[in-house]
């Protein structure tokens, strides 16, 4: 597996520094710098010692002999809706990350998958097993996941060919000129930020159906549909509209505090890959957001 790491701040080695990302011991980063497993953007040639500046970014190819070690099954609070022996339906609250990646090894959904569906870890794809899409971390709401590789490369497939609707309920800070429309920026990683993605000619053809509910204070509930899965979507096409998420401060909501954007997966719809049948889901706000909103109409405070 390739991972690309940026420091966030300066560490006084770099054997310490990846041992922390990585979630190894600083013997194997060693081990894995010498036999030139961690590289540098302009230096190819890294030694443990080295000094690490806020900002580098490297590059680490991890060998699959020891990538299986590091999917620890954890106990992990989410909710499944609906599961057969082909999918899992599950409601993934706000503030849990999909799947480990440096920094973030442990207490993922993936890592509760495996906890409570041990089989899941023979899918050959050890990181994210049965994960065929994604959610942000912030984003709350339903997720379909494959039980089987069978199943995984069909949802992926189903996903590639944009046969699985998906719907969501969204928090906005103003009110978009039109009420209905297809927001089409093209979506490209910004090379100033890799944290943050931008509207680029360049980028990949990204298009997101949305439709507003209501609007009061100065806020918007808009209901999205993803006719594409990219990074990030519909926060970056609505703040590129003005109306930034509720919460979102990568793309310039002004509330830092709210822990969460405002960002909810409320509708599910695609045919079982196996059994043909039609399946429709639907999960309820959250009671955070249902909070904000009850707020918002009443006059309280709205920063949670």
């Amino acid at each position: 597996m390739r991972y690309e790491i940026i420091a966030e701040s300066d560490y006084d080695r770099l054997d310490v520094f990846m041992s922390e990302q990585l979630d190894m011991t600083r013997t194997q980063v060693q081990k894995l710098i010498r036999n030139g497993n961690i590289k540098g953007e302009d230096d190819l040639h890294l030694k443990g010692a080295k000094k690490v500046i806020a900002g580098q970014k490297f590059i680490a190819e991890i060998p699959e002999s020891l990538n299986i070690n590091y999917l620890k099954a954890d106990k992990v609070d989410f909710e499944v809706i609906y599961e057969d022996p082909y999918i899992l339906i599950v409601n993934k609250p706000a503030g849990l990350v999909v799947h480990p990646a440096p920094g973030s090894w442990r207490n993922t959904l993936v890592n509760g998958l495996v906890y409570r569906y041990p089989e899941m870890r023979e899918l050959p794809n050890w990181l994210r097993p049965g994960i065929v899409h994604r959610l942000d971390g912030g984003t709350s709401g339903l997720m379909v996941v494959a039980r089987t590789q069978k199943v995984t490369l069909l949802m992926q497939e189903m996903f590639k060919e944009r046969t699985v609707k998906k719907y969501y309920i969204a928090l906005a800070h103003g009110v978009p000129k039109q009420p209905e429309g297809i927001l089409s920026g093209s979506i490209d990683r910004d090379p100033n930020n890799f944290l943050h993605m931008i509207i680029a000619d360049n980028g990949k053809p990204s298009l997101t159906g949305y439709k507003v509910l209501w609007s009061v204070n100065g806020v918007s509930m808009v209901m999205c549909e993803l006719f594409t899965g990219r990074t990030h979507q519909i926060r970056v096409h609505m703040s590129a509209l003005g109306c930034p998420l509720v919460g979102d401060a990568l793309y310039g909501a002004p509330d830092e505090k709210l822990g969460r954007v405002y960002l909810h997966s409320w509708r599910l719809e695609f045919i079982h890959p196996i059994t043909g049948e039609m399946m429709k889901f639907r999960q309820p706000l959250t009671l955070d957001f249902g909070g904000y909103i009850w707020r918002l109409k009443h006059g309280g405070e709205s920063d949670a």
